[in-house]
């Protein structure tokens, strides 16, 4: 798993986050060809964030991103980042936007974290660490 780790300077971590991002209105405007142009955009905004998109995937109406992050990004930041980018690209490449819109995608987003261990190894993980005692307390 030490791969899997980022390490930076003051932080150890292993964030990643299922991003799902659906067009304006539920439209069906995506093409395999656009679904390209979008990928490439995401994975340019996350070379310049320090992340990595790691699966990225769609249909006509949504797509489906798996993205490693570090700490000091929120999700919000991202998505904001991925979706602002990517809109833009879609537009410069080309195709056409649902019903004229200026935006590519609905303002709502799904996030979930992912990896780890299961919620019910990390609450029994925690449920049985000892208590602090005066025998076991360091001077």
């Amino acid at each position: 798993m030490s791969s899997q780790l980022r390490r930076e300077r003051h932080s150890v971590s292993a964030l990643r986050v299922h991003l799902v991002c659906v067009t304006k209105y539920r439209r069906s405007v995506l093409t395999a060809e656009s679904l390209a142009v979008i990928e490439t955009s995401f994975k340019e905004v996350a070379q310049k964030m320090d992340c990595k998109v790691e699966e990225f995937n769609g249909e006509t109406d949504h797509i489906h991103v798996l993205i490693e992050y570090p700490p000091k990004l929120s999700i919000s930041q991202l998505v904001n980042s991925f979706k602002g980018v990517s809109s833009r690209k879609y537009g410069q490449a080309g195709f056409k936007k649902p019903y004229g819109k200026e935006a590519l995608w609905s303002p709502s987003y799904f996030a979930s974290s992912v990896g780890g261990a299961p919620i019910e190894v990390l609450k029994a993980y925690i449920q049985n660490q000892d208590k602090p005692t005066a025998e076991n307390i360091s001077a």
